[in-house]
Parts: structure tokens; sequence; C-alpha cells
């Protein structure tokens, strides 16, 4: 048995082999990569810029654009290199880091989102005291403890992982490092990781998913009572589009752990690995947008002023 530093390098096998096929996973990835850039950061610049946004709903949205923009760009941008080269080699280091960045951002997201329907839940229920209570230093302090907590849940797995040797084979059957691909490869007795893995993922997803679930119901409860159906429709659609966004971030990952059957878990893993990483990135911007008047105001604004400039 070798050390794990004896393997220098990994192989990525991707999604397919069919040299037609990896064209149009190509040209998909890239135009919904260039849209998920292009949109998060249009949402950071305006509410950077509009002083109507000054909000703790924007200041979290904010946050979440940039964390998006973080995750598909640890994802995407390799793969994209390796369907266009045919290089599908990723060195030990690299591929290291590029599973520790996409679970960091991708955990922090879940937190995120949770914190952002505890938003929605002052604005809501406590509509006198929403600026009292989320106020900038409580979001900030807020938005901090994502990371914190985040960085405190991987750790203790990361460094596992730091010790895995590898002795057979470096091919792994993904397009990008994850763990369980990389558990199925190594030689090591991953049993205690697969186990820390498992507890910390479930824990995070229930967590997190309980206490949002908490936060609409409330939410809901408090609508419902409302006297005219015109102030309903309008509280309803200012949680609509984070409704929209937490149904594709849990719904995605609830059907990569709920597999119809044992054999075909990584193939359909890797298909619904898109979703999370390409797919959602470029929505969640447009989700926000299409849904929010004061954010398509103010990009009307900005659009008027630049041009009003060059005149």
């Amino acid at each position: 048995m070798r050390n794990h530093t004896a393997i220098t390098t990994f192989i990525l096998l991707g999604l397919t082999d069919d040299p037609q096929l990896q064209i149009l996973i190509f040209i998909f990835l890239f135009i919904t990569y260039m849209l998920s850039i292009i949109g998060n950061m249009i949402i950071i610049l305006l509410i950077l810029v509009d002083s109507n946004l000054k909000t703790a709903m924007y200041y979290f949205l904010q946050n979440f654009s940039f964390l998006e923009i973080s995750f598909t760009s640890a994802c995407i941008p390799r793969f994209l290199y390796n369907l266009s080269t045919g290089d599908r080699n990723i060195t030990y280091n690299a591929c290291l880091s590029q599973l520790f960045l996409t679970d960091l951002f991708a955990i922090t997201e879940f937190f995120l989102l949770t914190i952002m329907s505890y938003d929605r839940y002052v604005a809501i229920c406590k509509p006198l005291h929403y600026v009292t209570i989320m106020n900038r230093r409580f979001c900030k302090r807020l938005v901090f403890c994502c990371w914190m907590t985040t960085l405190l849940l991987m750790l203790p797995a990361f460094t596992l992982f730091l010790s895995l040797e590898f002795c057979d084979s470096n091919a792994i059957d993904h397009f990008v490092c994850d763990a369980n691909p990389l558990m199925k490869i190594s030689c090591s007795d991953t049993w205690l990781m697969e186990q820390m893995v498992i507890v910390c993922s479930v824990l995070i997803f229930i967590i997190t998913l309980v206490c949002v679930i908490l936060s609409y119901a409330y939410i809901i409860r408090t609508i419902l009572r409302f006297p005219s159906s015109q102030q309903r429709k309008k509280a309803f659609s200012t949680c609509s589009s984070h409704m929209i966004v937490i149904s594709i971030s849990y719904g995605s990952c609830i059907f990569i752990y709920t597999k119809p059957s044992a054999k075909d878990d990584t193939a359909m893993n890797k298909g619904i690995a898109l979703l999370p990483t390409s797919i959602s990135p470029m929505l969640n911007p447009f989700i926000y947008t299409l849904r929010n008047k004061q954010v398509i105001q103010a990009f009307n604004d900005l659009t008027m002023e630049k041009l009003s400039k060059r005149s």
C-alpha cells in the first residue's frame, strides 16, 4: 500500500464519452455559466449602487449571489476546460481544493437560505420591529455565523480526507471532485469518514429545512389572518422568490439522496449535480429580478443613467 502522496493526479471521467454529446454539454454549460455570472454580478452591482436596496433582505441576497458565483466557478470552468481540451487530469492539490471550496460554498448557501427565511418571518410577522431587529450589524453577524458554522462542521471530515490513501485507481467517476467518488477509489478504511459525511449532511439538511419550514409556517399563518386579499397577495409575493429558490436547492438534494436503485446512483447523481452547480445559479437571478419590482426599477434606473451619460 502506497501513501496518498504517490498519487499526484486524478482523472475526472465526466458525464459521457460520446464526443457529440460532449459538444452539446459544453455549449449548454458555457451559456448557463456566463448567464449565472452576469446575472448574479448585476444583482450585486444593483444592491451596491441603489440606495433603495439597502434593507436586510437585499444584503442577504447580495451575499447569496456572491455564493452562487463562487460555487459555480469552483465547479464549471474546470469541467469546461476538460471538455474543450480533452484533458481530464486534475492534480491532487487542485482536486482537494475543489472539494473543499464546493462544500464550503454549498453548505454556507443552505445556512444563508435559512437566514433569509428568518428575515422574511420578521418582515411579515413583526413588521413594526423589522428595522430594529434586522439592523446592519445583526445581519453581518448572521452572515459571519453562516461561514463560521460551515467551517466548524467541515474541518473534522476534511482533515480525515487529507489522510486518504489511493493505491490502485485514480479515476473519479464524476465531473467534479466530490466526496463519495473519492472515497470509492480510496484504499483506506473510509467507514468513519462516510459516517461523518452522512451525519453532517443529514444534520445540516434537516436542521436548516426544519427552520425554513417553521419560518414559513408562521409566515403563512400570519398572512392568512390579513383582512384584505390585496394585503395577502402582496405578502405572498415578497416571499415567492425565496420559496422558489428554496424548492430548487432542497429539491435537488432530495433527488440526489433518494435514489431508485444503487445501480444507477452514480450516473443519476452526476446528472442531477448539474442542477445546483449550473442551472440554479443561472435561474436564481432571473427568479429574484422578474418577481421583484424594486430590483427591476433599480435596473431600469441604472440603465437609463448610463444611457443618458453616453448621450
